[in-house]
């Protein structure tokens, strides 16, 4: 059984400036929430206890987020009328054991990974990208990449078809399918022009691997971007042992893009009981203005 998750969170945000300059971008809200809060979550659903989250320098609050505000807290629950809110601030500091490394150089996905080496120790393990929220309130996505691990006996990635102008931007999947939605990968390359890629199946910020991607990602040189790549290191593992792909079902929202952004609150909100009717037809009079 899979226990331990790790969340690369250490990222600058550049895509999102200047929302990320001084508020990391996993703290950007959906509705009412931040980002990372729901990877957590989804991490915790699959039955998850232990979890690392990377940062880096500037990104304190993520930890406090995770930790009891016993002020707050207390300032409710003298005032009293807010049950549920103060049921959900303390549910957030209860989900997991939750543990933070700093990542003190931007070397890479691989290089975050890397630094999880002692956490890990010989166990297999979940990576789940930070700037990936990808929601199934019935079926969290890194627990459909758990079960095809545990099935087939091989690393496992969530996977998703983009359109060529992502592919060059993400990473491409040579693969073949062999039940269902789940994939058998024999090669991938990372952020590949467009006549090199394999196909148009991309890593979509869910993987499970082995402690064997340590050893292979201390020994493969850097790759895009000059930096140690995650895809390269997993490349490696496909091409000796093989790993296989889920499509997943679930929607996935890029925190790390300002239009993901602003799609991830319109959607989420429309089922938010808080939200929904007034935004619904907000947006509806907006429509019709257009």
């Amino acid at each position: 059984m899979i226990t331990k998750a790790i969340i690369p969170a250490a990222g600058l945000g550049t895509r999102v400036l200047p929302a990320s300059k001084a508020v990391p971008k996993e703290m950007l809200p959906i509705v009412d929430k931040p980002a990372i809060q729901y990877i957590v979550e989804e991490a915790v659903d699959a039955g998850i206890t232990d979890i690392l989250i990377i940062t880096n320098r500037g990104k304190g609050v993520i930890e406090d987020h995770f930790d009891h505000s016993f002020e707050l807290e207390h300032l409710l629950e003298t005032r009293g009328g807010k049950d549920d809110v103060l049921s959900e601030l303390k549910s957030v500091a209860k989900m997991a054991n939750i543990y933070f490394i700093r990542q003190k150089e931007a070397k890479g996905l691989g290089h975050a990974v890397l630094c999880a080496r002692s956490f890990v120790k010989d166990e297999p393990f979940a990576v789940m990208y930070g700037d990936d929220v990808i929601i199934n309130e019935q079926d969290p996505v890194v627990g459909q990449v758990i079960r095809a691990y545990e099935k087939h006996k091989k690393c496992a990635v969530g996977i998703k078809e983009v359109t060529p102008e992502q592919i060059v931007k993400y990473s491409s999947m040579k693969v073949q399918n062999i039940e269902d939605n789940v994939y058998l990968i024999d090669d991938m390359i990372e952020k590949p022009p467009l006549d090199k890629i394999f196909s148009l199946y991309s890593i979509l910020g869910r993987c499970v691997l082995t402690p064997d991607i340590f050893d292979i990602l201390e020994k493969i040189p850097n790759g895009a971007g000059g930096e140690l790549q995650l895809t390269d290191a997993m490349a490696h593992l496909a091409r000796t042992d093989g790993m296989v792909g889920v499509d997943f079902n679930g929607t996935r929202y890029d925190m790390g893009n300002k239009f993901g952004i602003l799609k991830a609150n319109i959607e989420v909100g429309l089922n938010h009981p808080d939200v929904k009717d007034e935004l619904r037809e907000f947006i509806k009079k907006i429509a019709s203005e257009i």
